[in-house]
């Protein structure tokens, strides 16, 4: 038992020990400054009727600074959905990137069911 308690104690001991030349150091990430304004592009000819045009943006590249992401055109994953497009939100410390996304247009989910239920 006494064995035990003098292994146990040693290795917490050596734990700490190895533990104590760890330095942490604190993560610094610096934010971008303001982009930008939007750059003004030519929309080409939409290739079908279902296509949506998802406009350009300023992405953040680090060491590159802001890299222009041109737009382009795409098709919704599912019918009834719309383009929530990315924007750039100002915060305390910088600015912050919010991503472009798809979802389901304004009352749409509700149809849905409505349909479902053969309404």
């Amino acid at each position: 038992m006494r064995a035990r308690r003098i292994r146990t104690g040693l290795l917490s001991a050596g734990a700490g020990l190895l533990l104590a030349g760890c330095i942490v150091e604190p993560v610094v990430v610096r934010t971008p400054p303001p982009p930008p304004p939007p750059r003004v592009e030519v929309v080409v000819r939409q290739p079908a009727p279902a296509y949506v045009w998802i406009e350009g943006h300023w992405a953040w590249r680090g060491g590159q600074g802001y890299v222009w992401i041109p737009g382009h055109w795409e098709t919704p994953p599912r019918p009834g959905y719309v383009w929530a497009p990315g924007y750039w939100a100002p915060r305390h410390d910088g600015h912050i990137w919010i991503e472009g996304h798809w979802r389901e247009r304004e009352g749409e989910h509700e149809r849905g069911r409505e349909r479902e239920r053969g309404r």
